[in-house]
């Protein structure tokens, strides 16, 4: 009989601890050292919304990870504890050697069904959809990247790999690859390419050139693309985002057009086995009584690639910004403090509903002007109920926020006075 509370109990610096909470502002702060150096070099590899865009995306990830990791967490002690073959230890350093290696293995399996099965695809996306690369890509993650992550890795259950060590493991791979989402690292020494991952091989896995599709999926050790028959070196330069692409900005919607696109077409077949086919199939999927399957197109120039995304005010843009801060510090607050589930809930709902915002305004969409408003007024209202609760970090949290919340919305009005686009929008 196992205690499944106790072990539950024990994992818990797995989530409580989460290095990538950790690390946030530090991701913050690297992304603007690099737009610092490109700026300076005269390069145009950061545009302001498309780097708002992806950020946001992973404020959206890391808040969804707040309730999916539990569920994970539960479900991977669960199955540990129940049917775990071997008795592994956290305290040993064997174990955890192996379980990092263990958990690049099946990341590179998990990301590598992710670009060939079209309902994992539909999550995963969301990383590539930026036709830009810089360090702000490797913070564009989908809200439900957790859902179709964590499966993954029951079989390290099965073996009996502690929770705590696991999920430590999986949040230094993902640490890891901060570093590889630049163009201003060139080639590392041979034997540094031939057995890590690095910038070189990891902008080839974010091209759209033919040559580069569904290559170089590892996380750490590019060894298991060399192994398994998915590695390219880099030659060409690579050209960035999706082959369909994305025609708007918004960090929430991002998680959706996919979805929405996957379902159209299961749609247009006509036929449920046909249909059946196209979720589980690759993303290039057609039955052969239409014509087989679809090809990629010739890619277009490096740096001309049209953009079907709407042009955004700068007005709106500085608005944005302004709120940025904010957003971020509130969120490396609630990863930090972790309060109870009610707070936490109502927390991560206002940070949705900020990124919502967002996109609404980047997208010039006609709700946007009163969504905002809305968002000011909810705002208003939680900094007033922290500041009534007036203990630890609310103290000084709550009369922040009602007083931003309360400065943003003549601001808000007065961008768009000088930008009329925004108050009348499609």
């Amino acid at each position: 009989m196992f205690d499944l509370a106790a072990r539950l109990s024990a994992a818990g610096p797995a989530l409580k601890l989460d290095p990538i909470g950790v690390a946030v502002p530090f991701f913050i702060v690297l992304i603007a050292v690099e737009l610092a150096v490109t700026r300076r070099r005269g390069l145009a590899y950061y545009g302001f919304v498309d780097a708002i865009t992806c950020m946001a995306t992973g404020v959206g990830n890391q808040v969804s990870g707040i309730f999916f990791g539990a569920v994970a967490l539960w479900a991977y002690t669960g199955i540990e504890a129940k049917l775990g073959l071997l008795d592994l230890q956290a305290d040993s350093v064997l174990t955890w050697l192996v379980a990092f290696v263990l958990v690049d293995f099946f990341y590179y399996w998990w990301h590598r069904a992710s670009h060939r099965v079209n309902l994992l695809w539909a999550a995963h996306v969301v990383h590539h959809q930026s036709e830009e690369y810089n360090l702000a890509v490797a913070l564009r993650q989908a809200l439900f990247t957790h859902i179709t992550y964590n499966p993954f890795f029951w079989g390290l259950a099965l073996i009996g790999f502690p929770p705590l060590v696991v999920f430590t493991c999986t949040a230094l791979n993902t640490l890891y690859q901060f570093w590889i989402h630049t163009r201003l690292v060139g080639k590392l020494p041979a034997w540094v390419e031939l057995w890590l991952n690095t910038p070189s091989h990891h902008r080839v896995h974010h091209g759209v050139n033919p040559a580069y599709i569904d290559k170089n999926h590892a996380g750490v050790f590019i060894v298991w693309d060399r192994l398994f028959g998915t590695f390219v070196e880099e030659g060409e330069e690579p050209v960035y985002g999706t082959v369909k692409g994305i025609a708007s900005w918004d960090p929430i919607w991002a998680n959706f057009d996919e979805i929405a696109h996957l379902v159209r077409r299961a749609k247009a077949l006509g036929r449920w086995d046909w249909a059946l086919q196209l979720l589980f199939g690759p993303p290039e999927w057609r039955p052969a009584a239409l014509g087989g399957p679809l090809t990629v197109p010739p890619h277009p120039v490096p740096g001309q690639r049209p953009q079907a995304r709407a042009a955004v005010p700068r007005a709106v843009s500085l608005y944005v910004a302004a709120w940025f801060l904010p957003t971020v510090i509130a969120l490396t607050l609630l990863l930090f403090v972790r309060p109870g589930w009610g707070s936490t809930t109502l927390w991560s709902a206002m940070l949705l509903m900020t990124l919502m915002s967002w996109g609404l305004l980047f997208d010039r969409r006609a709700i946007a002007l009163p969504f905002e408003l809305a968002r000011l007024g909810a705002c208003l209202g939680f900094g007033l109920l922290l500041t009534i609760q007036g203990e630890g970090w609310a103290a000084a949290l709550g009369p922040a926020l009602a007083g931003l919340a309360m400065l943003s919305a003549p601001a808000l009005f007065s961008s768009a006075e000088r930008q009329p686009t925004v108050l009348d929008l499609r």
